[in-house]
């Protein structure tokens, strides 16, 4: 079958940075709904389009076609009494960026803890990098009715079984 759009595809990928340096292993398949359902990047969608199991591609994102370019006004400093005393870098706090609408929420990670002040990073870990993503077809088959109305993957326990880390 090939992959078109409402098919269900499985992949075993890897991303690396341009130099070659491994980023993901993709140690879980990638699955997800095809067909401009915003589940993984369009352009390894495009890529993707009318393959089948077994094919594999090789495709090249700058940053503005993966997790987009480096923003420096979403990093913030705060003061460190604003946080819980087992705060640790790599914990993650929502929040709205200065001068947006409180309901503008972006995902702040810590990425430094000072005596007084916290850095929080509100960009994706990969923002400004190009990668490179190695996918292989290991499955295409028919979406289901329910699938295609929810605009996502069910599995055996009816949930989304797309991979966070490199599809949004």
């Amino acid at each position: 079958m090939d992959i078109a759009h409402n098919t269900v595809i499985t992949l075993t990928y890897q991303v690396t940075d341009p130099d070659g340096n491994l980023v993901d292993a993709g140690e879980e398949p990638i699955i997800y709904l095809h067909g401009g359902h915003d589940d993984i990047f369009p352009r390894i969608e495009e890529e993707l389009q009318g393959k089948q199991s077994g094919d594999t591609i090789l495709v090249k994102l700058q940053p503005d076609e993966a997790f987009g370019e480096y923003d420096a006004e979403l990093v913030q400093i705060e003061s460190r009494e604003n946080f819980p005393a087992e705060l640790q870098v790599g914990m993650q706090f929502e929040g709205a960026p200065e001068g947006t609408a409180e309901d503008d929420y972006v995902i702040y990670r810590v990425t430094e803890i000072m005596s007084d002040k916290v850095v929080l990073d509100g960009n994706h870990p990969l923002a400004g990098m190009a990668l490179v993503f190695t996918g292989t077809v290991s499955n295409v088959r028919a979406a289901t009715a329910e699938e295609i109305a929810h605009g996502h993957v069910h599995g055996d326990d009816d949930i989304d079984h797309g991979h966070d880390e490199i599809l949004h």
